[in-house]
């Protein structure tokens, strides 16, 4: 769902649980908004967290105009040694 779909689940959830006074016997609207704020709220962090952890990708400008996956996590190895991955893609076309 993403950020739209957490901030939708907030809003929504505002609405319910403060500005409806409906009556229905069965079911309170406060308690559903006040659910679905906190489900807006838990998606809103889980799709920080994952934005966060994505690769990201660099373009470099210049003449080359190379593109290489840049990522901060990096994998411990065998005998203490640390593997960070480095790629460089050029683009068809374009001359050195």
């Amino acid at each position: 769902m993403g950020i739209g779909g957490s901030i939708f689940l907030i809003a929504l959830g505002a609405i319910f649980a403060f500005a409806v006074e409906a009556d229905l016997g069965w079911l309170d609207l406060a308690v559903v908004g006040w659910v679905l704020m906190l489900a807006g709220v838990a998606l809103l962090l889980v799709t920080l967290y994952f934005w966060n952890s994505r690769r990201r990708t660099v373009v470099a400008a210049g003449p080359a105009r190379t593109e290489r996956v840049v990522t901060d996590r990096v994998v411990p190895a065998q005998d203490g040694r640390v593997v960070e991955e480095y790629r460089e893609v050029r683009r068809p076309g374009h001359t050195v």
